[in-house]
């Protein structure tokens, strides 16, 4: 048996840190929202052992790759006598802030456990997850969510009716930012490193009354800090997206792309040709849905 499986890329609408914790995670709370940008993962049945090729000829296919460790993870749990062929297919862009790297890690436990017949619990595999990175229990599933904790505690949401329809611009600057940088870098902006806590709730209850005019100041990212500073290019790019017409744009998670909304495709394709005539016309760009198809 063969399996194909989807691992969708997501936004942050908020991403807000509290604090840094004495296990040295920071605590945050952030809102997080799937778009329809994604890698694939083939996944089969071996004799033993785990073999893993990818199509990016940079990403180490070893025991270093999220999804090697993912496997690994999963045969372990469910004791399974058994090995692993994967292949991924690279689409996301890699430290872009856009969860490439967890999401292929749920991918490959959500894959392997309908592969071997649900050997796992559903509160296992977010164990799992959980221990493999703080973003990876929220691909477990496919809604918004809001995220808590070092934002392993996932509480899934209802599609925001402000955002009913709405498409995104992503912006890759060809350049990654690594979160660990992001986050020690925080040290440097107190302000930043301490947001004042419950912003993703009220930003959740302004999405869900329907008006995104109102809740367009609520959107925020306190890693713009620390990567605004370093890279003034980010900040550029997102004043022009908002000087266009985007009536949101924000950089998501540690970065480095950056990201805009528009009420329809024909809109975010407008402002796609607008930021490539201005910033030139080899970067990375792509407009795709906010969320993400039925599995």
């Amino acid at each position: 048996m063969r399996l194909e499986i989807r691992s969708p890329a997501k936004i942050n609408l908020l991403l807000n840190i509290l604090g840094r914790r004495p296990d040295g995670f920071h605590e945050l709370e952030t809102l997080l929202h799937p778009v329809g940008l994604y890698d694939e993962l083939t996944l089969e049945p071996a004799a033993h052992g785990i073999a893993l090729t990818c199509s990016d000829p940079t990403l180490p296919a070893d025991p270093s790759n999220l999804v090697w460790r993912a496997a690994a993870a999963f045969l372990d749990a469910s004791g399974l006598r058994t090995g692993v062929r994967l292949h991924l297919e690279k689409r996301i862009p890699r430290e872009a802030g856009l969860g490439g790297g967890s999401a292929n890690a749920a991918a490959t436990l959500r894959g392997l456990n309908q592969l071997f017949g649900g050997p796992l619990s559903a509160a296992r595999l977010h164990e799992l997850a959980a221990a493999l990175g703080s973003d990876v229990p929220f691909f477990l599933q496919d809604k918004p969510a809001l995220a808590t904790g070092r934002g392993e505690h996932i509480q899934p949401l209802d599609p925001f009716p402000a955002l009913a329809g709405y498409q995104v611009l992503l912006v890759h600057p060809g350049f990654g930012i690594s979160t660990a940088w992001a986050y020690r870098a925080l040290a440097r902006h107190p302000e930043a490193l301490r947001g004042r806590p419950g912003r993703a709730r009220e930003l959740v209850q302004t999405l869900l009354g329907g008006d995104l005019a109102q809740a367009a100041p609520q959107f925020y990212n306190s890693l713009e800090a620390p990567a605004f500073t370093k890279y003034p290019w980010l900040a550029l790019a997102r004043d022009f997206l908002s000087e266009s017409g985007a009536p949101v744009c924000h950089m998501s998670g540690s970065g480095s792309a950056v990201f805009a909304l528009a009420p329809t495709r024909d809109r975010a394709e407008a402002l796609r040709e607008r930021f490539l005539a201005r910033f030139g016309p080899r970067l990375w760009t792509a407009v795709v849905p906010l969320g993400v198809d039925a599995p």
